[in-house]
């Protein structure tokens, strides 16, 4: 009889990943970690049963139906199993709510994450809008004064499947994405006073929320973002149908996430009010980012785990030239390579979600306040870039199995290429990352010093970089042109600096209980180096690009 290879099964995703079950006991008392463990262990054994069944077909499609057979407008989305299930598990399991109940030490977004985290990729993007109705429930947490916000927000952080509600962002126009000063929607009053929005939005994930916030240009004012407002709307009627003056034109044709229906919009009166004055929406969605930044941290190294899991697991049943592939040393260092830049950003990624709840609690003093703010940027952008690597890598060491469709095994790759594009693109976080370093990167160095464990001697080598990086701040910085065109370089450095500097910290815990596995992965994170600075030689991009 032929051979047949068996494929990879999937680990337990809470019982066997040793990184995330030893940052929880790292950070919680047990009683408390007992609290929400049936959680997490709920939405570990939902991972599992949705991985097997999604075997080996591929995932279901979105599909918009606008007309009836009648000819009647209905807009009809219909989704897939993941979604029809995610508000029960949302709702169940804290998803939403778990990160803004009050924790004494500022735990709460980490108790929520980790959640997230164990639930993302069986999710099948469903935490897309988990991530903007959180960011909304923030703005309106910030914002008590609005009549639509003390109605939305229970809505948003319900316990109940019934009562949830999902919050849309609407930001995106063809005139631009990251840049929204060129925003056409426009905000007009009506002879009643209400606030309604027209034209078009290019780009709106999950059309299927009951509300959205939007950022629209106030009737009369001026050009440019400083002029724009920020709009809470209700998208749909007690009913469940759409509210009027608003169409679904088409969904979005993707690479990836093609389970999350994302659409082109038209807004023809559609009613809204106000978060705060017409004119400071910019300012007002600023949180949201931050929220929705973390969640794309999250959810990226929810990916690369998962990519890592089935890699290793096929590792050991894969054999060739005289034995299974875990036991031939340069498949086995390659894995362990990808799993030390893994477990590193994990460093990273949780430790933005531990300082967005000590900031949230009010528990932050001046500096970590500071460093939280350029931390946030920096983790997404390096997170999300490193996604697409380890799990590109991850489907190499599946040979030719990895390029097969019905695996499962491209569609990870196709999925991970969305987080360096969401929330803003690498290039837009590293320039965001540079507004937030007025100062240069001292005082995020000064920070990451003070949080090193003075017995760790690997620290001498991360002062050393971000000494490095300071001093080319310095001389390239009266160069505006230069700094900006160096300012990925530099992102992607402090964020190596950050993330061997967090590691180290859980590798103090781990050695003190005599577990050596994460400052093994220092050594081999600090090994790939940190330093990703451009050279200080004259710039020559522009000959490179020349084509004449």
């Amino acid at each position: 009889m032929a051979f047949i290879q068996q494929g990879p099964r999937l680990p337990h995703p809470l019982h066997h990943d040793r990184v995330l079950g030893a940052w929880l006991r790292t950070h919680f008392e047990p009683d408390e970690l007992a609290g929400f463990l049936p959680d997490l262990a709920h939405l570990g054994d939902y991972a599992v049963a949705a991985h097997a069944r999604s075997l080996p077909g591929l995932r279901e499609e979105t599909v918009l139906r606008q007309w009836d057979a009648w000819g009647r407008r209905i807009d009809h989305i219909a989704l897939g199993t993941a979604w029809r299930e995610g508000a029960a598990l949302t709702a169940r399991h804290g998803l939403l709510w778990a990160g803004h109940e009050p924790h004494s030490a500022g735990l709460q977004r980490c108790s929520q994450f980790a959640r997230v985290y164990l639930y993302h990729v069986a999710s099948a993007f469903y935490t897309c809008p988990l991530a903007m109705t959180d960011g909304a429930a923030t703005v309106l947490k910030a914002n008590p004064g609005l009549p639509l916000a003390a109605a939305a927000l229970p809505h948003f952080l319900s316990h109940s499947a019934e009562d949830l509600w999902l919050a849309g962002q609407w930001m995106t126009e063809t005139s631009g994405g990251s840049d929204v000063s060129r925003t056409e929607v426009e905000a007009r009053q009506d002879g009643a006073g209400r606030w309604r929005l027209y034209g078009r939005k290019w780009f709106a994930s999950a059309i299927v929320g009951e509300a959205a916030l939007a950022l629209a240009r106030p009737a009369g004012a001026g050009a440019g973002s400083s002029a724009l407002g920020l709009f809470l709307a209700q998208t749909r009627t007690d009913e469940g149908s759409w509210r009027d003056g608003l169409r679904i034109e088409r969904l979005k044709d993707k690479l990836g996430t093609r389970e999350l229906p994302t659409a082109e919009i038209a807004l023809d009166g559609l009613e809204a009010v106000p978060v705060g004055e017409p004119s400071q929406g910019v300012r007002k969605i600023a949180p949201v980012l931050n929220i929705t930044r973390t969640w794309n941290t999250i959810c990226a190294l929810a990916t690369m785990r998962r990519a890592l899991a089935l890699a290793c697991d096929y590792a050991q049943r894969r054999e060739a030239f005289g034995g299974v592939l875990a036991d031939k040393p340069l498949h086995r260092e390659t894995l362990a390579g990808l799993a030390a830049e893994f477990e590193a950003a994990f460093a990273l990624g949780f430790g933005v979600a531990r300082l967005l709840g000590i900031v949230e609690s009010g528990l932050a003093d001046a500096a970590t306040h500071a460093a939280w703010r350029v931390l946030t940027p920096l983790a997404k952008l390096w997170t999300g870039k490193l996604a697409v690597c380890i799990t590109s890598e991850c489907l190499e060491a599946f040979g030719g199995a990895g390029y097969i469709e019905d695996t499962g095994l491209p569609l990870l790759l196709r999925d991970a290429q969305v987080y360096p594009i969401w929330e803003g693109t690498t290039n837009v976080l590293a320039m965001d990352a540079l507004r937030v370093l007025e100062e240069g990167p001292a005082p995020l160095a000064s920070w990451l010093g003070s949080q090193w464990p003075r017995q760790n001697p690997d620290g001498l080598g991360v002062l050393a970089a971000l000494d490095a990086a300071t001093r080319w701040w310095q001389q390239v910085q009266p160069d505006t042109a230069r700094l900006q065109a160096g300012a990925r370089g530099l992102a992607l450095t402090l964020a190596r600096c950050a993330a061997a500097t967090l590691l180290a910290q859980t590798a103090q815990s781990a050695g003190e209980i005599g577990d050596p596995r994460p400052a093994a992965a220092l050594r081999r994170f600090l090994a790939n180096g940190l330093l990703r600075l451009p050279a200080l030689a004259a710039d020559e991009s522009g000959a490179i690009l020349s084509q004449d």
